[in-house]
């Protein structure tokens, strides 16, 4: 009777077995593993069959199953080996990573590089840029104002700011890349369409008085050595990857031009201190009119420099566009220091009148310069070839 108890206790134990072996050893349909993100290898693609428990390649543990396990594992088992594993892509969160010329190089972690390559600076380059000078400052003044009878030659003996209508600053550089950061190019840029002021303040001896200029044309050449950093490594990209800022310095020598101008004072100015010409003897000087001053310009050298801030586009082909704002200071400009005056002379007729005189009045002074200085603040466009 115990024999017969134990003969079906172990029977059930046998017919029980499948069960448990189903569960520990799920058979796996290939298309139903490519589902779940499996890879199978082709030469097993219509087999099934079972994946052993020490791999646990569940649904939910996939990504921790490595290739060599399984390879291992079907090196010790012949069991068939899948080619690889399908796991999900690792979520990044805080800063993206940097990519460009250098892991340390900050700004362009929002972009690919194939953005920061389409945007970089790259071999030689010629470039032509134009522009408009939002704001001009420089005033002249006389520098013989201390002179002994300086007031006898009329000139801007009170400050007068220079007189400008529109300003269109022209540049033509040549330079190279020396990275992907810092250029570096030699300029020509030249400034016209300033002047002399049309009107000044000019010395009577005893105050000012009004004078009307004409002529005097300003112009300023300037040949610059300029460096330019690419800031995006601190402002990343602008305008969705679009643009590049950078900054840029330059400084060299810049030769300033003042053409020739006249002053003219048409103020009447009496000489017999108030008493009329009817007390002065006939032929003597009683009053001087229409004063001209003839300045003859000059040009001088002087040391210049130019300090930019702007964006660069690409517009393929190796064309490259800048938009900058820029600021000149261009030094010193001072005429020769020769001034011809010339005025009418009026002369006692000695009957409490007085006349014309029939000569023309000349004097000639040297060395009565007049001097300003120059500066722009520009916006501009330079449009830029690589090669």
């Amino acid at each position: 009777m115990k024999k017969a108890k134990f003969l079906g206790v172990l029977a059930g134990i046998l017919s029980s077995m499948p069960l448990v072996a189903d569960a520990a050893y799920p058979v796996y349909n290939p298309t139903q593993m490519a589902r779940q993100g499996y890879v199978i290898n082709p030469q097993y693609a219509t087999q099934q069959y079972a994946v052993q428990p020490n791999l646990q390649v569940m649904t939910s543990q996939r990504t921790n199953v490595m290739p060599n396990q399984l390879a291992a594992a079907s090196a010790v088992n012949g069991r068939p080996m899948l080619n690889n594993v399908a796991v999900q892509p690792n979520r990044i969160t805080g800063a993206l990573p940097r990519v460009g010329s250098s892991a340390t190089n900050a700004g362009r972690q929002y972009y690919q590089s194939s953005d920061y390559d389409r945007l970089a600076d790259s071999g030689l380059y010629v470039g032509l840029s134009a522009g408009y000078s939002t704001m001009v400052r420089g005033s002249m003044s006389a520098d013989y104002a201390g002179a002994k009878d300086a007031f006898l030659a009329p000139g801007s003996f009170r400050e007068s700011d220079i007189q400008h209508d529109t300003v269109i600053p022209l540049q033509i550089s040549v330079g190279a890349a020396i990275n992907s950061d810092v250029r570096v190019d030699f300029s020509f840029l030249r400034y016209s369409g300033s002047s002399y002021a049309d009107n000044v303040q000019t010395s009577t001896g005893d105050g000012f008085t009004d004078a009307t200029v004409s002529g005097g044309a300003i112009t300023s050449n300037a040949t610059m050595l300029n460096v330019y950093y690419n800031i995006d490594s601190v402002t990343g990209y602008m305008a969705g990857g679009s643009l590049r800022p950078y900054i840029g310095a330059g400084v060299g020598l810049s030769l300033n031009t003042i053409g020739d101008y006249v002053v003219f004072d048409n103020h009447f100015y009496d000489e017999t201190g108030g008493a009329g010409p009817g007390s002065i003897e006939p032929g003597f000087l009683t009053a001087v009119s229409d004063i001209y001053a003839y300045h003859n310009g000059g040009t001088m050298e002087q040391l210049a420099f130019s300090l930019e801030a702007g964006v660069t586009t690409d517009m393929n082909d190796g064309l490259k566009i800048d938009f900058f704002v820029r600021y000149a200071n261009l030094g010193k400009v001072k005429t020769s220091g020769s001034v011809v005056v010339s005025q009418t002379e009026w002369l006692s007729d000695g009957a409490g009148d007085e006349y014309e005189a029939p000569y023309d009045s000349v004097m000639h002074y040297t060395n009565w310069t007049e001097s300003g200085r120059l500066s722009n603040l520009d916006v501009g466009v330079r449009l830029r070839l690589e090669f």
